[in-house]
């Protein structure tokens, strides 16, 4: 499947409007206080009785030394490396409960350290945690096993020893080499520094490098991105993110200290994106989807190929829809018939696992129709492509009646070139090369929560698709 693009920014321009990302459906926000730690627990003890089928693990280390100022992560900056041992005493905790109700050491094939930054903890606190993880869950061979890393922090002794522990996907931040742009964000690296922890993840054999990059940061232009492409490029990742820096100081705190003044003119953040794309396709990179490019022998664009690629919290994926199970302050977990999210603040986390009480904060159960548009929105964000037809016949539903207000939507999307619709009824709906950059906006009018009427609607506040 090709997936290239036709980058046109009077289009992007005109639908530059804000929405959700869709690492989940329903998304984030539709989570409420009314569904606990008993609700979750339910769902626990009924995926026990699927012991056979592998799950994907995250955990969330909040820690990170110094603060990024464009951050909108959940994470507590801190040099107090004294906060891991007692934060990993919790975690412990909540695996225990986990195993408790789960009875059984499911198989994993996916696992993923996030944060904040997870090589805050030091070479024996990571491995006391893979060993809590072994020790409640079967590591599976030839899993993924991935781990941010924040190469200020990270020499080749780590990454060895992180290597023996058993990662061997490594996702590196960069966001952008130029000088003016890292100081801006609080966010000092070089390249030297970038490319040793890369050359060391390949000589231990980590089987797959990510590298993240933001367009829009202040003071990028196109002369100092052009020479970050240049170096990125030049270390020659897997795979490389390409994220929207999204200004929301009123939602994210650490942004206040950005002057929005100095952010790139919308037509200069347009021109980074471009520029971006077109040197990457120029290297033979393949788009993979929303933010995503891969190498062509890459197991996300070998997935995207075979039509199983697929889409999480921590964004494409090659595993199947498998359960998640995820642990830390502010983890979100989706499990069976649930999306069930931990407590935010370290405190109430904390406490809440003092007393043996899984610490799920709030969470939402999927109804049948949550099902339905959650595999529609997850094919048209991997594939460019839905068969609507093939859809209502897994769901047993009437494609045309219950598409009807969708396919409405559609229109003006497909007057502007963005979409296709072929096939009877119309009911095959693809994504053209120039509507990919906005597939979000595609997404959304299949989105049944956005589309409530404005009595029933709470208001959640999105970053804009570009």
């Amino acid at each position: 499947m090709n997936q290239s693009l036709d980058f046109q920014p009077e289009l992007l321009q005109r639908f530059d409007i804000s929405g959700p990302r869709y690492t989940s459906y329903p998304t984030a926000d539709r989570m409420h206080s009314g569904f606990g730690p008993r609700d979750y627990a339910e769902e626990l003890r009924h995926r026990a009785q699927r012991p056979d089928e592998p799950v994907s693990l995250y955990f969330h280390v909040p820690f990170c030394e110094t603060l990024c100022y464009y951050c909108g992560c959940n994470k507590i900056p801190t040099k107090n490396h004294g906060r891991s041992a007692p934060y990993l005493d919790s975690v412990e905790r909540e695996l225990k409960l986990i195993a408790g109700l789960l009875q059984t050491r499911l198989p994993v094939t996916q696992l993923h350290w996030g944060g904040g930054t997870p090589t805050f903890l030091n070479d024996e606190e990571a491995a006391r945690l893979m060993a809590m993880t072994r020790e409640h869950f079967d590591l599976q061979p030839g899993g993924e096993f991935s781990i941010e890393i924040d190469p200020r922090k990270v020499d080749e002794k780590r990454v060895a020893h992180l290597a023996h522990l058993g990662f061997n996907r490594m996702s590196v931040g960069v966001q952008d080499f130029a000088p003016e742009v890292q100081q801006a964000v609080n966010r000092i690296q070089s390249v030297d520094e970038t490319r040793l922890v890369i050359d060391a993840a390949r000589a231990h054999g980590f089987g797959s490098i990510s590298l993240d990059l933001i367009y829009g940061l202040p003071f990028q232009n196109l002369d100092s991105f052009a020479r970050t492409l240049d170096q990125v490029l030049y270390l020659s990742p897997d795979r490389l993110s390409l994220y929207s820096y999204a200004h929301l100081p009123h939602l994210f705190k650490p942004q206040r200290r950005i002057n929005a003044e100095d952010l790139p003119s919308v037509e200069v953040k347009l021109g980074l994106l471009g520029l971006a794309i077109k040197r990457l396709e120029e290297a033979g990179y393949v788009y993979i989807g929303m933010d995503h490019f891969a190498k062509p022998d890459d197991e996300l664009a070998r997935a995207q190929r075979e039509g199983k690629l697929h889409r999480n919290f921590q964004g494409y994926s090659t595993q199947a829809e498998l359960d998640l199970l995820a642990f830390g302050v502010s983890s979100i977990s989706n499990v069976g018939n649930c999306y069930a999210q931990n407590a935010k603040t370290i405190d109430e986390y904390t406490e809440m696992l003092a007393f043996n009480k899984l610490p799920t904060a709030r969470g939402v159960h999927l109804t049948p129709e949550d099902h339905l548009r959650r595999t529609a929105i997850q094919r048209l964000m991997c594939d460019f492509h839905l068969d609507l037809a093939a859809l209502a016949d897994e769901f047993k539903v009437d494609a045309a009646a219950t598409f009807a207000a969708d396919l409405q939507r559609l229109k003006p999307l497909e007057e502007a070139g963005l979409v296709m619709r072929e096939g009877p009824q119309g009911l095959q709906v693809r994504v053209t090369p120039q509507g990919r950059l906005l597939v979000r906006v595609v997404a959304m009018q299949f989105d049944g929560y956005l589309h409530q009427p404005r009595a029933q609607l709470s208001q959640p506040r999105y970053s804009r698709v570009i």
